[in-house]
């Protein structure tokens, strides 16, 4: 049985995206690559596909960080500091669960992302939930489906 783990969404199944991988045995996180080159103009706002989608256990997240050379280097920042990946993300409708960074450039050039470019790392752990939490909702879409 597969308990956790990645795969290439289809529209990038031809396009040599390389699944995360960690760097060393002591890595927390599986870095994740940009899938395709990407500008991002000054204090904009710009989404950056991975090309990725992950599979996972009911009660785990993937949690998205941004690498920190992202900010040193390139004066790019995760708009929305920590990227939450549900199980339930994975193969939705709307976006088969394609994992993308929402990514802001706080300088003042235009900042390029190339692809391969490393630019995130995702730490797979589990939750808790509170006694009588009896949520049998299904997830019906992909980004931002939840709600507002």
């Amino acid at each position: 049985m597969r308990k956790r783990g990645f795969e290439v969404v289809a529209r990038f199944k031809d396009k040599k995206i390389v699944l995360p991988l960690r760097k060393t045995s002591g890595s927390a996180g599986y870095d994740f690559q940009a899938a395709e080159t990407k500008e991002l103009k000054p204090k904009e706002i710009t989404f950056v596909s991975t090309g990725i989608k992950a599979y996972m256990q009911k009660n785990e997240v993937l949690q998205m960080y941004p690498r920190s050379s992202l900010s040193f280097k390139k004066k790019l920042i995760k708009a929305n500091s920590v990227g939450i990946i549900d199980s339930d993300y994975y193969n939705n409708p709307d976006n088969e669960g394609e994992i993308m960074l929402i990514l802001y450039n706080f300088g003042n050039e235009i900042v390029t992302i190339n692809k391969g470019e490393r630019i995130a790392q995702g730490i797979f752990t589990e939750y808790l939930s509170v006694d009588n939490d009896n949520i049998d909702i299904k997830r019906l879409g992909g980004f931002g489906s939840t709600g507002s």
